[in-house]
């Protein structure tokens, strides 16, 4: 029974329309090409990532490709859209989603670069 109480306190994940995000969890780093197909609809919706947790970004999502700390707690992370480095490409440029995430750990800014 508490459990159930603990449970549904939560908010539940935002639905990412036209988004299937297991395909988006197997295509690491961009390198096959489906996370592109998603570059559209991704764009209508990244403001729904936006004050989700780290950890909820990560059930939603999938970890991410890249992330770094920066001075004052502030996180970054990052999943590729298009094959790059990871995936044997020489190209510098590519289109990543970038997440940036604020001292208490909430997405703060949801961009495409």
């Amino acid at each position: 029974m508490v459990f159930f109480i603990v449970q549904s306190c939560g908010k539940p994940l935002p639905a990412l329309e036209n988004i299937d995000i297991e395909k988006w969890k197997e295509d690491k780093a961009g390198c096959l090409l489906v996370r592109q197909s998603f570059l559209d609809h991704l764009n209508r919706q990244k403001e729904k990532i936006k004050s989700l947790s780290e950890s909820e970004v990560i059930e939603l999502l999938g970890r991410p490709d890249k992330n770094e700390l920066l001075k004052r707690n502030q996180k970054f992370f990052y999943y590729y859209l298009e094959p790059g480095p990871v995936c044997g490409k020489k190209e510098v440029a590519f289109k990543k989603l970038m997440i940036r995430f604020n001292a208490i750990g909430l997405a703060k800014e949801v961009s495409i670069e």
